[in-house]
């Protein structure tokens, strides 16, 4: 025969013991979550603070939207744009693109740098780009399309392209080459592709 197994008899206190903690571990899993998804569509507690130094293009623009014809390569690409015709500022940014290129190191060749202008060259800086920089993609950059997608950018620019030809971030002539290249550095670190 077997012997009857007694449990020990729940009183009332206990019980709402256990309640107790099964609302305390709902509440750990469940209250991150709805703060959270209250931070995200009352849009507060978001920080102020950015780790990038140009200016974010976020809205799914691509080099044909920007008017450039490039070749596609799929590689980052420095591209420098020139609205008008390429006088000191653009040819500063042609260097500090090329220069940025070699910081990149043993990441060089994931990158490429270009220039895409609206008006031509002249002979002697041809000459002069097809000598010093023999890697330099020359494109045509079509101004209405330009104007349209950087209406208030009148002066040359420099672009960082991702491999699919997406706009990333844009920097104006007097940006320093370090803050680019740190920039560059990161989104090479956390890409996939390119």
């Amino acid at each position: 025969m077997n012997p009857a197994i007694t449990l020990p008899e729940v009183t009332p206190p206990q019980r709402w013991r256990g309640r107790l903690q099964l609302l305390l571990i709902l509440a750990i899993v469940i209250a991150p979550m709805l703060v959270a998804s209250a931070m995200y569509h009352g849009r507060f507690w978001i920080p102020e603070t950015r780790n990038y130094h140009g200016v974010l293009i976020g809205n799914g623009q691509t080099l044909s939207d920007l008017g450039a014809e490039t070749a596609e390569n799929g590689r980052w690409q420095l591209l420098v744009t020139a609205p008008g015709a390429c006088e000191q500022e653009c040819k500063q940014l042609v260097y500090l693109a090329r220069q940025i290129n070699i910081g990149l190191n043993r990441d060089a060749s994931r990158a490429t740098h270009a220039l895409a202008m609206s008006q031509a060259l002249s002979a002697d800086y041809e000459a002069q780009l097809q000598r010093e920089y023999p890697q330099l993609g020359l494109y045509s950059l079509h101004s209405d399309d330009y104007q349209a997608t950087a209406p208030d950018v009148t002066e040359p620019q420099l672009w960082i392209v991702d491999p699919m030809g997406n706009l990333v971030l844009r920097y104006g002539s007097q940006s320093k080459g370090k803050d680019v290249l740190d920039d560059l550095r990161h989104l090479l670190k956390i890409s996939q592709i390119g």
